[in-house]
């Protein structure tokens, strides 16, 4: 009884040795994110009646900058992770799962690129 697979069969279907990173990864951003969303939580609750020239104010504090620009990158990274994983769990057809992943990071990218330039944006003044 021979309990070692053919090469041929098991040719393709080994570590990518890209697994183990991947979920440091996802981890690490979970790990970040929790005290990043709280300070947000908490910024956001404290200016929410605030006027527009206060927010601005808040904003535009180089720190909170900072804070934003971490926590929105946080968020966009743990997303696109999420989302690969989803994706290269459910989805079987191969073309499918290949565009799927690349619309996903095209996406995920745009995103946190918008929402990043928006934040410099108001803390800039411009």
């Amino acid at each position: 009884m021979n309990l070692r697979t053919n090469i041929k069969e098991a040719q393709g279907l080994g570590s990518a040795k890209d697994g183990v990173s991947h979920w440091w990864l996802q981890r690490l951003t979970a790990v970040a994110l929790v005290p990043l969303m709280l300070w947000l939580a908490f910024g956001l609750a404290r200016h929410g009646g605030a006027g527009y020239e206060a927010t601005v104010a808040w904003v535009a504090n180089p720190m909170t900058t900072v804070l934003w620009v971490l926590s929105l990158a946080a968020l966009f990274w743990h997303i696109k992770l999420g989302l690969q994983v989803v994706i290269e769990d459910y989805v079987h057809d191969e073309r499918a799962k290949f565009a799927s992943l690349i619309a996903m990071k095209f996406i995920t990218v745009l995103l946190a690129a918008i929402a990043i330039l928006a934040v410099l944006r108001v803390a800039l003044g411009s």
